[in-house]
């Protein structure tokens, strides 16, 4: 196993994939909280914190398999943040029978088309590179991080923010395998119980994506309530809350 993870707590197993530009400090203050009661399994997605970089087309949905292989489980409740929601939504579609219940907090979800101003500013990070300062400025610049900014982890979301950002620079290739078809077309094939999580705060597009995920067979809803794109920093107590409740229904 290349991938960099860290195990915490006894019982049945949570493993917690990360958002974008980050790492396992995604989950910092929410990993201690499950652990009480859970297995929770973090790791580094390729290319990110002390896992290496891709240096071919990166599959994260097989590197998802090959946690849960390494560490010979069998099946395991799968909780993504943004893009790391994205990977458990396509790892639960390609291999359900691995897949106790899902969590999804402010999930991507492959195959959606985004907004023109979220589309613009992903074109806006990538022609200020090499400019990692400017990059950085431009991708913060937007409201699904308002809160987060404005609260006492401003310092930290930004150092994982820009050290993510930095290590890009990295990689031998920024391009990405998916299954096929795309996740938003066979939403209503996910089996397991699903959570989906997302905070009054956050940006309209993934307010649509909540949308879409109304065709999954067996999924609950979970509002919070004046939280952005980063209730793992801002709000973990009461993310955690709602991930037990689920979790223990």
């Amino acid at each position: 196993m290349d991938l960099y993870y860290e195990v915490h707590g006894e019982g049945e197993p949570v493993v917690l994939v990360h958002s974008g530009a980050a790492d396992v400090r995604d989950w910092a203050f929410v990993t201690p909280i499950l652990a009480r009661k859970y297995q929770v399994i973090v790791f580094d997605g390729r290319g990110c914190g002390q896992s290496p970089s891709p240096t071919e087309p990166a599959n994260y949905v097989e590197d998802l398999l090959a946690i849960l292989n390494h560490l010979q489980l069998e099946q395991a409740t799968i909780v993504g943040h943004s893009i790391g929601g994205r990977i458990a939504t396509d790892f639960a579609l390609t291999y359900p029978q691995r897949v106790t219940k899902l969590v999804l907090i402010a999930p991507a979800l492959s195959g959606f088309q985004h907004s023109e101003v979220f589309t613009r500013n992903m074109l806006d990070i990538q022609g200020a590179a090499p400019d990692v300062d400017k990059m950085i400025e431009i991708s913060l610049n937007n409201c699904m991080y308002r809160l987060v900014l404005a609260s006492p982890q401003r310092e930290y979301f930004i150092d994982m923010h820009k050290f993510n950002m930095l290590k890009m620079f990295h990689w031998k290739t920024w391009e990405s395998i998916w299954p096929q078809p795309p996740a938003i077309e066979r939403l209503e094939q996910l089996t397991a119980p699903a959570c989906f999580i997302i905070g009054t705060e956050d940006s309209s597009d993934l307010h649509r994506i909540a949308d879409h995920f109304q065709v999954v067979p067996d999924i609950r809803f979970v509002e919070m309530n004046g939280v952005d794109h980063k209730p793992t920093l801002t709000h973990p107590e009461e993310l955690s809350r709602h991930i037990l409740e689920f979790l223990e229904d």
